[in-house]
């Protein structure tokens, strides 16, 4: 017996009701893009901004950045910016997570509930706790490390040297980022039949080979997930490094982001600025595709 179809106006309401929502992220996302790509391949300085009529120029604005020393040093520099962020973040996240398992009940939520409250700082409070704590004469860390004897640190400014100011930018995101990691990860982790772990015992699998052999293998989506969103987020970090050092000391924090802004509020180039956010997105995109690429080949090298 053939059933007659749903009316049409009950096929047009789910739509009808995702409509407002699809709308506000078109608006809220793809405008800006494409007005960010428009205006990046404009002549786009202060005069444009207040009259208006700004002429097209091509890829004038790619040309000169891809050009430009500074920028493949400051794409360098965020390369390597990101990948000691995600490494950092996924690697203690996942011992974390390994630890979470194994804690009493207790513990495991007095652990977790410190997790979720790191999770939930705003970020410009805790980077300016970070601020605070590594203020060269009245910060907690130099205070500390004078009481331990080490007076070399006794009024030791942080802020004016290259690598403690990058290290420190890097202990604040990683101390942001980890419970993201970590606690996504310890979800993964409870989905993991215990027989699995019983059998790796058996036949006297190590502490490193369970892991390989059985929690890394069955997990590798999520790790996939947790890695991706690690990337974007530390690729695309801002508030934190302006906050901080505004990309110094001596442009040794200048990331992409930071280059970009730059270049469009400090200087009024904003057809350059454009041009490098585009650009960013670019980069961040083949990292990603590159990244999920390998990670998903060599899963489909596993599976039998």
């Amino acid at each position: 017996m053939s059933t007659a179809p749903p009316p049409a106006r009950t096929r047009v309401w789910p739509y009808l009701l995702v409509a407002p929502t699809v709308v506000g992220a078109a608006y809220l996302l793809v405008y800006p893009l494409l007005r960010n790509l428009l205006i990046s391949i404009q002549h786009f300085r202060m005069a444009e901004l207040i009259h208006g009529g700004a002429p097209f120029v091509g890829l004038d604005n790619y040309t000169a950045l891809l050009g430009d020393p500074e920028f493949w040093t400051v794409v360098r520099r965020t390369l390597a910016w990101t990948a000691v962020n995600t490494a950092l973040i996924t690697g203690l996240g996942t011992l974390i997570a390994l630890m979470l398992v194994r804690l009493g009940r207790r513990m495991r939520l007095a652990v977790m509930s410190a997790l979720v409250l790191t999770w939930a700082t705003p970020v410009i409070a805790a980077t300016t706790i970070f601020q605070w704590l590594f203020q060269s004469r009245f910060g907690v860390v130099n205070w500390t490390l004078d009481q331990l004897g080490l007076h070399q640190f006794h009024d030791y400014a942080w802020f004016a040297h290259d690598g403690s100011t990058f290290v420190i930018l890097v202990t604040l995101i990683v101390w942001q980022s980890v419970p993201f990691a970590a606690l996504t990860l310890y979800g993964g982790l409870t989905t993991i039949p215990g027989e699995l772990y019983e059998s790796a015992r058996l036949d006297g699998a190590g502490p490193w080979q369970t892991f390989r052999l059985v929690t890394f293998p069955m997990l590798r989506p999520l790790f996939a997930l947790v890695t991706s969103l690690e990337v974007i987020w530390t690729f695309k970090c801002f508030a934190q490094i302006w906050v901080v050092s505004q990309g110094g000391p001596n442009g040794a924090t200048t990331t992409l982001p930071v280059y970009a802004f730059q270049i469009a509020q400090s200087l009024h180039k904003y057809d350059l600025g454009s041009a490098a956010s585009m650009l960013t997105v670019l980069i961040l995109i083949a990292a990603l595709v590159t990244t999920l690429r390998r990670m998903y080949r060599q899963e489909g090298e596993e599976t039998p």
